[in-house]
């Protein structure tokens, strides 16, 4: 297993399909229609390598070559960009101050709303 980076452990066909789509969320529109449409059909509609290729008129192998380049051209992209490990931050960031804003109307405590503008300051430092 490795770690991808933006919280998406690889591993398991589950989580390895969550990373594709994730990527291709985010970076999907700088591939060519060619390549997106083989990377939908393998990651979104989940056909089969064979589907592909009868579809797309080409071999099983090159589909498969074709999914492998299109995801380290999006692994790629997310190395230099990183896009997807923003968002990530800012979602967990999120969910900490929905969190702290139920503690807050439960404990009406201030120290509770000076976390918040520490988090949500850090949220604005990083985007």
């Amino acid at each position: 297993m490795r770690d991808a980076g933006y919280g998406v452990i690889v591993g398991f066909q589950m989580e390895e399909k969550i990373e594709q789509a994730y990527l291709y969320d985010f970076y999907g529109e700088l591939l060519n229609e060619h390549q997106r449409r083989i990377y939908e059909d393998f990651v979104f509609n989940d056909l089969s390598l064979g589907e592909i290729a009868d579809e797309e008129g080409i071999s099983r192998q090159g589909v498969h070559d074709m999914v492998k380049r299109c995801t380290k051209t999006l692994e790629g992209y997310e190395e230099k960009l990183h896009l997807i490990a923003k968002f990530m931050s800012a979602k967990r960031s999120v969910e900490q101050i929905h969190a702290l804003t139920k503690q807050f109307h439960e404990s009406h405590d201030e120290a509770v709303i000076v976390e918040i503008e520490q988090i949500s300051n850090q949220i604005l430092e990083e985007l």
